[in-house]
């Protein structure tokens, strides 16, 4: 990758705070906010989609007003292969699970779902998830209270992630 493929300068680090904010704002406000015209800013972030500091836009729905109030996080341990990331994947496609992280330590994987109450969750764990043929265990916490949950990302100044990319 070409060192200006992964740098941005300032006015993009800005384009991506505003989008972060409301990726709604329209491109007019971005314009007026970064002192640019708005064809410049246009190109701007299709450039930042282009190489993939921007991945998508997306709507924040509230869990609790569609009927899916219970969050829990469920450890996984499963039979796989080294190397193997199937189990991730099947995981992946079960509509209630949000998230899926192959992760270190005892267990393989650790999945975010949400469901309406504690019988759901069982259901989900018994029928969908324990129902998986390489699955050994699964190991729950449910979350009592959310005090911060964000998609938002910290951009250093220099356009660079913490690892130097």
């Amino acid at each position: 990758m070409a060192a200006d493929d992964r740098t941005i300068d300032g006015i993009d680090v800005r384009i991506l705070e505003l989008l972060q904010d409301n990726a709604r704002t329209p491109n007019v406000e971005i314009a007026r906010q970064v002192g640019m015209a708005p064809s410049a800013v246009l190109e701007r972030v299709r450039k930042l989609e282009e190489r993939g500091y921007i991945r998508g836009y997306r709507t924040e729905l509230d869990p609790n007003r569609l009927g899916r109030r219970l969050l829990a996080f469920v450890f996984v341990r499963g039979d796989e292969p080294p190397g193997s990331k199937a189990l991730g994947s099947q995981l992946a496609e079960i509509p209630e699970v949000q998230e899926v992280h192959h992760v270190a330590g005892e267990d393989c994987y650790l999945a975010k779902v949400r469901v309406a109450d504690p019988e759901a969750l069982g259901r989900l764990l018994q029928e969908r998830i324990g129902a998986l043929p390489t699955v050994r265990s699964t190991r729950s916490t449910i979350v009592l209270g959310t005090v911060k949950e964000t998609g938002r990302l910290e951009i250093a100044k220099d356009g660079q992630g913490a690892d130097g990319e």
